[in-house]
C-alpha cells in the first residue's frame, strides 16, 4: 500500500484538520467529532443542511459545506456510516431555529444512524426533516442498501436544497426542492480499478487489467456486469442508455449533466467522455443549460467514473446557478 497518510487509523481526523487549515475563514470543526461546520454556524433565522457519510469520497461531503450549500458534514471512518452521536452534534450546531434537513445517501447504516440522530435531536425540540437519495440506476439492491444507491447526484441536491434554504424557504420548502431534484436525477458508473482503505493495508477487490465492473458501487459493491474494457464512447454510451429512459427526456428539456472522477481518472479522460454524453443530448435535441467534469464524489483511488444527468424546469436551473462558496463546488 503506497498513500501519503501517517497512522492509518487517524486518516478522517487528520484530514479535517487539514481541510480546516485550507479554509478557515469558511469552515470549523467541532471539537471532538468528525463534523465541518460554516464558520458562521448557526446562521440564524434559516434552514440548516446536513450530510455526510463514510469517508474517501472526497471532496464529498465536507467539500459543499459553505454559503448556498451545507451548513454541516459528517465524516465517517472510511466507507463507514458516521455514528448517530456525531451527526446529532452537528444537528445541533447548525440549528438556527427553522429546522434541519438531513440529506442521506441510500445506504443502511447512513439512514439508520441519521434517523437515530434526528429522534436525538427532536427530542430536544429542533424541527428535523430528510431525504434520502437513490440516484444509481444501475442495481436495485446492493451490499449496503436496500433499494438504489446513493451516489453523486446527491452533490445536485446539496447545491439546489442549499439555495432554496439561502433563499428563505421553509423547512417545507426546502425539502419539498430536494424531493425535486431526487426524483430527476439518475446515475451510473463504471470502475477499473480496485481501491485500498488505509486501515486494511489491500484492494478491496480484484479486477483484471483488460476488464471494467459496470454500475460498480462508490464502496466497491458489485455492479450489473464484469466486461472487458471498452472505449469511452462505448462507455458514454451505455451509461446514457440505463440513465435516459429513466429521465423521460423529450425534444427541448433541459438537464444539467455531471462527469464525475472516482479518484484516480485523469480530467482528460473526463473529458473524453463528456465529448460522447454531450453527443448523444444533441442528438435527442436536449439542451445542456451546463456541465460539471472532475472529482465530485470519489472513492479513494480507484480510477473510474459516473455519469449524473439532473433533468432541469426554471426553478431548478435557477438554484442551481445561484451563488455559493462552499470550497468544492466548481
Amino acid at each position: 500500500m503506497k498513500k501519503v497518510i501517517n497512522d492509518p487509523n487517524r486518516v478522517v481526523q487528520e484530514m479535517i484538520e487539514g481541510v480546516i487549515a485550507a479554509h478557515p475563514d469558511k469552515l470549523k470543526n467541532i471539537e471532538g467529532t468528525t463534523v465541518i461546520v460554516r464558520k458562521d454556524a448557526p446562521v440564524q433565522g434559516k434552514v440548516a443542511l446536513i450530510s455526510g457519510g463514510g469517508s474517501g469520497h472526497e471532496p464529498a461531503h465536507g467539500g459543499y459545506v459553505g454559503k448556498g450549500m451545507l451548513d454541516a458534514a459528517v465524516a465517517g471512518e472510511v466507507f463507514t456510516s458516521p455514528t448517530p452521536d456525531q451527526v446529532y452534534e452537528g444537528i445541533k450546531a447548525i440549528d438556527g431555529g427553522k429546522g434541519v434537513l438531513m440529506i442521506i445517501k441510500n445506504y443502511t447504516g447512513d439512514v439508520m444512524n441519521f434517523e437515530m440522530a434526528a429522534d436525538m435531536a427532536e427530542a430536544e425540540g429542533i424541527k428535523v426533516a430528510k431525504v434520502i437519495v437513490n440516484d444509481d440506476v444501475a442495481v436495485e439492491n446492493s451490499t449496503y442498501t436496500t433499494g438504489r444507491r446513493g451516489i453523486a447526484g446527491t452533490v445536485f441536491v446539496h447545491k439546489i436544497a442549499g439555495a432554496m434554504a439561502d433563499k428563505g424557504g421553509t423547512l417545507e420548502d426546502v425539502e419539498a426542492v430536494a424531493r425535486k431534484v431526487i426524483e430527476n436525477v439518475k446515475s451510473m458508473g463504471i470502475a477499473l480499478t480496485p481501491c485500498t482503505i488505509p486501515a486494511a493495508g489491500k484492494p478491496g477487490f480484484e479486477i483484471g487489467d483488460d476488464e471494467m465492473e459496470i454500475g460498480m458501487g462508490i464502496h466497491g459493491e458489485p455492479g450489473i456486469e464484469r466486461t472487458k474494457i471498452k472505449t469511452a464512447d462505448e462507455i458514454a454510451q451505455l451509461l446514457m442508455d440505463k440513465i435516459l429512459p429513466e429521465l423521460g427526456l423529450a425534444a427541448g428539456d433541459k438537464v444539467a449533466v455531471m462527469i464525475n472522477g472516482l479518484g484516480g481518472t485523469p480530467l482528460m479522460e473526463l473529458y473524453i467522455l463528456n465529448r460522447k454524453v454531450a453527443e448523444i443530448l444533441a442528438g435527442q435535441n436536449v439542451h445542456v443549460h451546463k456541465t460539471f467534469v472532475g472529482e465530485y464524489m470519489t472513492s479513494l483511488e480507484m480510477a473510474g467514473c459516473s455519469v449524473s444527468v439532473l433533468k432541469l424546469d426554471d426553478q431548478l436551473a435557477e438554484l442551481l446557478d445561484a451563488e455559493t462558496d462552499a470550497p468544492a463546488w466548481k
